[in-house]
């Protein structure tokens, strides 16, 4: 068996002749694009102050706005993913990638200069709306266009490795977003950050995308010269032709991004909500288990590609199924247990995240991977990762705060469940 495997992983040769300028010139791009995506997130309670009306009977009225806000822009992604990712199949994924980094930059300048409620009026979250649907789309494309780039640039027996490096990038522009929020609120004041303070990083985001665009000018195409000359693809043919897959990857995706975006997004705001930490508290707490979130990725991908995805996958599931309630009740008013139950579940959550890009090009044939990925994964991240805020915001205005924790329990235990049934790919070679 093991002679089998080594024999099929050395027929998976690299069609990139400079795979580390490949994974450059991916994880730069993308770094940019999740920065300018979670700076909306990290400064919601602010954009929440200056650009919705104020309720005088609940203060949480703004903030649910400012987080429907952020689930609006989660619906675009699954348009992106099939838009942008029907360019990476017909022209190209490089030519996508391009796109999309331009396409986010215009979003977040758009972000930064929307102008107040009290200046505009409804005009205000108008614009606001439609600077997250630009940025929707841009992401949606941006994580098909990617995950297949970097995973067609991998190396032999390297598709894990390279597949960890999406969430490396993520992690990165992620964390200098919150650390940039984090800076900019111990060092201003609340006049200050509600009043230009917080347009800052989104005018900074627009300048990065242009450093973006211009590295992954330099990126080789992953595209086979077989694909490029094939007859192109229609926008709907890995709906219509791989109905199958494209619920597996549902259902694969669903627990991931869950609890993906209630650990790395959700759980400051959580915190400040149900547990009484202090906002610079919680934004420190985030930033920290970030960088170690971070550094947890290519051990994962390593992993996977020694001893298999399923694996990985299953101690993920049935981690968080398991500890997501004790771990989320464990949080009180102190910055030390905040820390840790952020790092705990960042081990846990790695085992999803590090190798998601891999499993989900392993599933779809060349001609339809971007397109077949970018819609099923954008969708399910929208209906489960891009509303819970909402959610969590709005179990506890009912007053139903602990049920929270359950739902992300319980959307964890279901993807466990389709874990147990997937064909392992880790040691097979990838379609070209």
């Amino acid at each position: 068996m093991v002679a089998i495997m080594t024999e099929t992983t050395r027929t998976d040769s690299p069609p990139a002749s400079r795979p580390v300028r490949q994974l450059l010139a991916a994880s730069v791009g993308n770094a940019v694009e999740w920065y300018d995506w979670y700076a909306y997130t990290f400064l919601a309670t602010y954009i929440a102050a200056e650009v919705f009306p104020k309720s005088a009977d609940n203060s949480l009225v703004p903030l649910l706005s400012t987080f429907a806000v952020f689930a609006v822009g989660f619906f675009m992604r699954p348009v992106g993913g099939l838009l942008m990712g029907a360019v990476a199949d017909r022209r190209g994924r490089r030519s996508a990638l391009t796109v999309t980094i331009l396409l986010m930059g215009g979003s977040s300048l758009l972000v930064g200069l929307t102008p107040t409620y009290e200046t505009v009026g409804v005009l205000a979250p108008v614009i606001l709306v439609l600077a997250r649907l630009l940025q929707g789309l841009s992401v949606g494309g941006e994580f098909a266009a990617s995950t297949t780039f970097l995973v067609e640039s991998a190396g032999p027996g390297r598709r894990g490795l390279f597949s960890s490096f999406q969430y490396v990038s993520t992690t990165a522009g992620q964390l200098v977003a919150s650390g940039i929020a984090t800076l900019l609120v111990d060092t201003l004041s609340d006049g200050q950050m509600n009043g230009w303070g917080w347009r800052v990083p989104f005018v900074l985001g627009a300048v990065l995308s242009v450093v973006g665009f211009w590295i992954r000018q330099g990126a080789e195409e992953t595209r086979s010269a077989e694909q490029r000359q094939a007859p192109r693809p229609g926008l709907l043919e890995a709906l219509r032709r791989h109905p199958r897959q494209s619920l597996l990857i549902c259902g694969i995706t669903a627990g991931g991004t869950i609890a993906y975006y209630t650990w790395t997004s959700y759980l400051p705001t959580y915190a400040e909500l149900n547990a009484g930490i202090e906002k610079s508290d919680a934004l420190l707490a985030g930033t920290i288990s970030l960088a170690f979130f971070g550094l947890l990725q290519p051990i994962g991908g390593l992993l996977s590609d020694r001893f298999g995805r399923r694996p990985l996958l299953l101690f993920f599931g049935l981690g968080f199924a398991l500890l997501t309630v004790p771990l989320l009740h464990a949080l009180h008013d102190s910055f030390a247990t905040l820390l840790l139950v952020q790092c705990a579940g960042m081990v846990l959550l790695t085992g999803f995240t590090s190798i998601s890009a891999a499993v989900n090009a392993e599933v779809f044939p060349p001609r339809v991977r971007a397109a077949g990925i970018g819609f099923p994964y954008s969708l399910t991240v929208a209906m489960f990762g891009g509303t819970a805020p909402y959610v969590g915001t709005l179990f506890k205005e009912l007053g139903h705060a602990d049920l929270f924790p359950w739902y992300v329990a319980v959307l964890c235990l279901g993807s466990s469940l389709v874990y147990l049934r997937l064909p392992e790919t880790a040691h097979k070679p990838l379609e070209r």
